[in-house]
């Protein structure tokens, strides 16, 4: 039988917020803001295990009480020093815990995206689940786009037309996406599916919206914030 296992890459340290707690750590709705994403990984009843892959040195991880989560919830301290890093250690460690199978699909899920949805979720899976290849969830780019020089002049206007902003998770075959990563190991790739792109593969764009942001700077917290207050609200 074909399992779903969800994977957080949390090694990162998320300079751009311009705080000393590493940004997965920051509070959001009197919770750390990983929590949120792990909460809605684990309440979907298809996903089998939730791995969180942290740094070697994270020590803020074991300040929380994670019990809640713990028949699905495994930590690797295993993660390296980029994303790819991150996530092909945690699927090798996985591989020989004897964790995951071949064949299984692993949803890669940013630890910086708390708001995604039970129902952006349940869409991802049900949409790929008899896919060759697998993909991702994404919004259609709606905002004019400008290309900037150095000194950010406009230098053009780009076409938006048949242009998507990519999203989490990211969902994919054990064994594809651990041949992809090892592929691109000396690849520039900001997310799994393009690793699954540098093998001349195409992974299907399933339609999330824009509920679903990445927290980068200070004032997404506030929004994000705003979004889980609404959504208990209802």
């Amino acid at each position: 039988m074909t399992n779903f296992l969800a994977l957080i890459p949390a090694a990162g340290s998320g300079s751009r917020m311009g705080n000393e707690l590493p940004k997965q750590y920051l509070p959001l709705n009197n919770r750390p803001m990983i929590y949120h994403a792990i909460n809605t990984l684990w309440h979907n009843p298809l996903i089998s295990k939730i791995i969180t892959v942290l740094a070697p040195d994270d020590i803020e991880w074991y300040k929380y009480d994670w019990s809640q989560f713990s028949n699905k919830l495994i930590v690797f301290n295993c993660g390296g020093m980029t994303r790819a890093e991150s996530v092909l250690n945690g699927l090798i460690t996985a591989k020989h815990q004897n964790l995951v199978n071949p064949a299984d699909w692993i949803l890669v899920h940013d630890a910086a995206r708390p708001c995604l949805s039970a129902y952006q979720l349940k869409n991802l899976i049900s949409d790929l689940a008899e896919d060759e290849i697998g993909g991702i969830l994404a919004i259609p780019v709606a905002d004019t786009l400008k290309r900037s020089d150095a000194s950010y002049r406009i230098l053009q206007t780009q076409s938006r037309e048949n242009l998507w902003q990519a999203q989490t998770p990211q969902m994919f075959r054990y064994d594809l996406l651990v041949k992809a990563l090892d592929n691109a190991v000396n690849v520039n790739i900001t997310d799994e599916a393009s690793a699954i792109e540098a093998l001349g593969l195409h992974p299907k764009l399933v339609l999330s919206d824009v509920r679903n942001l990445k927290v980068t700077y200070p004032h997404d917290l506030a929004l994000a914030e705003l979004i889980l207050q609404q959504r208990s609200d209802t």
